[in-house]
């Protein structure tokens, strides 16, 4: 894949998607631009760069039509304005889906370590259909399942973290206005991103102190084996991308391929933002998950050495300063769960509170809107529930999911 301002766009080139936009213009289909008119449009809507696959390039007769068949059609544009936080279902109506996949999510991904650890090639169909299920609910109702990605196990981070980062990418690229087809790929990519892991040792994986330089050099080959794992079960494109480069920095300095730049595709550089995201936040054996809040703060230092600095400003505005199922506390020292972002005032979220810092104890559960005038209450910090000795997995299961 290749980025391209506007301006250098010629018929015959194939469309990917938008990479960049001053409007919400969305493109219906991936395809081939036929006519400069058809540029033209784009350019009227208010498209500032866009993404091409070269290898798609199409010869132009002197009248500018397509000399092989046009398949798919050439990418059409909605005039209708695309609200990323558009909602068709409440987040409770929503959670029994959503825990559904995520428990499915963890039995497939363990199917798969087995099959690999047999010598058996893994069956990617199920990882599809479980992607476009993701993305459905995302679609639904995009806090169901971000409060569940933050609900983690600290022993089950393998799993977990490939499942999180494909439901992360699909909310990430949702607000960018990615078409749902690209999606899919994202997501299946990223629920296999890691599969390489499984040749590499687990008192390697989990080891808490430094690695030796052997160590570090097979734990940075888990991208390679990801990327032939899924060559060899037959998946191609943005999914093996996402499998074997997730790892690269645009200044080079990645791993395991060394490519930087413009080596490096929009999808994998959104990739690269998530994965490191949510091991940041996760939940270790050996160590306590960071606050999202703080990992943002590395994620901007990164940029634009190792990160896209637009690409990490549109994660954090979508994903928010305190994503749903951060556990907070408020100026009254009640500790609650952000359970409805609020995308107009970011410190101003829907939160479920359960517990009062203060006195140590458990108290009624109840839901507060930070952003309603009546409401004399603020919030003050996201904080760790090691912090306070609470459960917050228990309470999770017991108080937000029906």
């Amino acid at each position: 894949m290749k980025t391209l301002p506007i301006n250098q766009l010629k018929p015959g080139m194939f469309v990917h998607g938008v990479t960049k936009q001053t409007g919400k213009i969305r493109i219906k289909n991936q395809g081939w631009v036929k006519t400069q008119g058809s540029i033209d449009k784009l350019k009227q809507a208010g498209i500032l760069e866009i993404e091409i696959d070269p290898d798609k390039t199409l010869n132009l007769d002197s009248d500018s039509k397509i000399t092989e068949k046009p398949k798919p059609a050439a990418p059409a544009v909605s005039s209708e304005p695309f609200d990323p936080w558009h909602t068709t279902h409440s987040m409770s109506a929503e959670m029994t889906k959503a825990n559904s996949l995520y428990t499915e999510a963890k039995s497939l991904q363990s199917k798969a370590f087995a099959d690999i650890r047999e010598g058996n090639k893994i069956d990617v169909a199920p990882f599809q259909e479980l992607a476009s299920g993701f993305i459905d609910s995302v679609f639904r109702n995009q806090d169901a399942l971000t409060c569940i990605t933050r609900m983690r196990e600290k022993d089950a981070y393998l799993l977990e973290h490939s499942i999180n980062v494909s439901i992360l990418i699909s909310i990430f690229a949702k607000h960018l206005g990615i078409e749902k087809s690209i999606i899919q790929e994202l997501a299946t990519g990223a629920l296999l991103h890691d599969i390489g892991k499984i040749n590499i040792p687990d008192k390697i994986l989990n080891k808490p102190g430094k690695l030796t330089d052997e160590e570090y050099q097979l734990v940075q080959n888990h991208a390679r084996f990801s990327k032939e794992i899924l060559e060899q079960s037959g998946l191609s494109g943005i999914a093996v991308d996402i499998a074997g480069f997730h790892h690269e920095r645009l200044d080079g300095s990645g791993y395991p391929f060394g490519k930087s730049g413009d080596e490096i595709s929009l999808y994998v550089r959104m990739a690269s933002i998530v994965d490191v995201y949510d091991a940041l936040t996760a939940e270790r054996v050996y160590k306590a998950g960071m606050e999202p809040i703080k990992a943002f703060k590395i994620l901007k230092d990164g940029c634009p050495d190792s990160f896209d600095g637009d690409l990490v400003t549109k994660f954090i505005q979508c994903i928010g300063i305190h994503p749903v199922g951060t556990l907070v506390r408020l100026e009254s020292q009640k500790l609650g769960v952000v359970t409805r972002s609020n995308p107009t005032s970011p410190l101003k979220p829907q939160v479920k509170v359960f517990y009062h810092a203060k006195h140590t104890r458990y108290t009624e559960v109840q839901d507060i809107d930070l952003a309603n005038s009546r409401c004399h209450d603020s919030l003050e910090a996201a904080v760790r529930p090691s912090e306070f000795n609470i459960d917050l997995i228990r309470f999770f299961k017991s108080s937000i999911l029906p």
